[in-house]
């Protein structure tokens, strides 16, 4: 059987909810079939038990010993067949859940990872941790009950042809009775569609509310709005409940169809059964067959009842998949060579130029200016923006995020060993370790854990303090040694000792290549090269920071946040 997950899980069809669900069974084809007819086999096995229960009861009742040892050693064969043909059966089909569970995860991250700074745009949080956290496993569950659904639709054929053959009337009621059955369960198809997408939409939005709370606890604190947003969540999860109680509504009906509808046709093939051996019609054993039959009928029978529910629940997950998966981004970048000419970036807009070999920082009136400029400059929004006098939009955006690197303050540590965290391209030394961490005043954060740089980082760095985190993004930023790289408030959550030390290390840290520093800080600012001065996102004035604070009143007022 073959690893999980697969190195590559192909081009998904994201056309609609069912091609998407084609596509996954496609993708694993081979162990998909292998299930299948091992469960056929599983489900047969179950199926001819009564039957040889039966004429086993036949040669008891004709006193003929030789066939009754026959028939008991195909009963004890059947079970045999059925215990390894279930225990097979069951392996594949945790093999496709988990095969259909992982190919999804790695088509949506993949997605994710290529979205980039479209994603939160276009998709709440909730909606994308709805995939990992529930979607997955009712896709899964769709590859699954595929497994015994088809297995259970060849039992009932294979049961309907034996009642058929032993007697019309009996078969034609199983073979009437079945479909009308699942007639009956269709129309609660519906609202248990529509409801579980109404649940898993505020679901997302539910995720959404509690992921922005958390991140905003401690300003929520600060300002004494815990308690609004706690009444406002309260509120939410209670829409969330009240929708999972109009979902559970329709499945207990769908569960108790599955109860009672079996029932009532056991009950029928039992009784007319009954009347016929007594008027001689039938055997004793195939009486005892009949009644075998209908009492096993009543589990392939659920089991297409619970394939209804998981196909439709599957449907609904591959729907928000197909949501994600049909996003395009809205920086694509050009299929050109990969030029850079003079190497400097230039935003036309603005007037911003990084120049290579030069320590640039931008002070700007409005916080929200710099990070428009970042995020053109870096290709994450659309922008008049020419890197050699090439247009971003023309160059290869693979090559464009290795050649500029954008870091700014919505970065995240992520779970792992920290020296991986810091060096994401796996190719740092000891030595470029220290000497970032060096460069952003990081080394006492290693040398206070135990075990250094091996040590194991939690989930978003929560060990660490805001400063800490800062510190440590900075450190991973100059270690992925872009050509261009562009800061944004690396140093607004750390004291001004360190922030001073930090200035003074960065520029012999970048030594030779080009970087863009925007902040406010006089600390930094007056160890740059070169200062820009952005006010109404247009460059007002450049020059030493120094020489502008002497000459631009605004940019005075901007970096001493107007005092004196």
């Amino acid at each position: 059987m073959r690893s999980l997950p697969v190195a590559d899980p192909g081009t998904p069809d994201s056309r609609g909810p069912l091609r998407y669900l084609w596509w996954v069974a496609r993708g694993q084809a081979a162990p998909l079939l292998a299930g299948i007819c091992l469960a056929v086999l599983w489900w047969l096995g179950q199926a001819l038990v009564p039957a040889a229960v039966g004429k086993a009861i036949d040669a008891m009742a004709q006193r003929d010993a030789d066939t009754l040892v026959k028939w008991s050693a195909a009963v004890l064969g059947l079970g045999v067949v059925q215990a390894v043909a279930g225990v097979s059966r069951h392996r594949f089909a945790v093999f496709t859940w988990l095969a259909a569970a992982y190919r999804t995860v790695q088509v949506t991250v993949r997605q994710a990872a290529r979205l980039g700074a479209t994603l939160p745009k276009r998709l709440s949080t909730g909606e994308v941790v709805s995939v990992g956290n529930s979607d997955i496993a009712h896709i899964g569950n769709a590859m699954d009950i595929l497994l015994r659904g088809t297995g259970a639709v060849v039992a009932i054929v294979t049961v309907t042809v034996i009642l058929i053959a032993t007697s019309v009337p009996l078969g034609l009621v199983v073979l009437i009775g079945v479909p009308l059955m699942a007639a009956a369960v269709g129309p609660l198809l519906r609202p248990l569609h529509r409801r579980q997408h109404e649940q898993r939409d505020l679901q997302g939005d539910l995720a959404t509310r509690a992921a922005d709370i958390v991140a905003g606890l401690r300003v929520l604190r600060g300002v004494g709005g815990e308690q609004v947003f706690a009444a406002r969540y309260r509120e939410e999860s209670q829409r969330v409940r009240q929708a999972g109680v109009r979902v559970a509504s329709v499945e207990s009906l769908l569960e108790g169809a599955q109860i009672l509808l079996p029932g009532v046709l056991i009950a029928g093939v039992t009784w007319l059964g009954a009347h016929f051996a007594l008027e001689g019609r039938i055997t004793p054993g195939q009486l005892v067959a009949f009644y075998g039959y209908a009492v096993f009928l009543i589990a392939p029978l659920r089991t297409l009842t619970e394939a209804a529910d998981k196909l439709t629940k599957g449907h609904v997950a591959a729907r928000r998949v197909c949501r994600i998966l049909s996003l395009e981004p809205d920086i694509t970048g050009g299929d050109g060579p990969f030029r850079t000419g003079d190497g400097v970036l230039r935003d036309h807009e603005s007037g911003v130029e990084i120049r290579p070999g030069r320590l640039t920082a931008l002070a700007a009136d409005t916080p929200e200016d710099a990070i428009a400029i970042a995020d053109r400059l870096g290709g994450f929004a659309p922008g008049d923006v020419t890197l050699g006098g090439v247009p971003l939009t023309e160059l290869p955006l693979a090559d464009l995020r290795r050649h500029i690197l954008v870091a700014d303050n919505g970065a995240r540590l992520f779970t792992g060993r920290l020296r991986d965290e810091l060096d994401v391209r796996g190719t740092a030394t000891d030595e470029d370790l220290r000497q970032a961490l060096h460069a952003s005043c990081a080394e006492d954060i290693v040398a206070a854990l135990p075990e250094g740089l091996d040590a194991h980082v939690a989930e978003s760095g929560r060990e660490f303090s805001g400063g800490q985190q800062q510190r440590l993004r900075l450190a991973r930023a100059l270690l992925a040694d872009a050509e261009i790289l562009i800061l944004v408030e690396p140093t607004s959550a750390v004291d001004a000792h360190t922030e001073a030390r930090v200035a003074e290390r960065l520029g012999k840290a970048r030594a030779g290549r080009a970087t863009l520093v925007c902040t406010t800080s006089p600390l930094v600012l007056d160890r740059a090269d070169h200062v820009l001065y952005v006010e109404g996102g247009v460059v007002r004035a450049e020059g030493a920071h120094r020489a502008l604070l002497a000459a631009e009143p605004g940019y005075r007022a901007t970096v001493t946040r107007g005092e004196g």
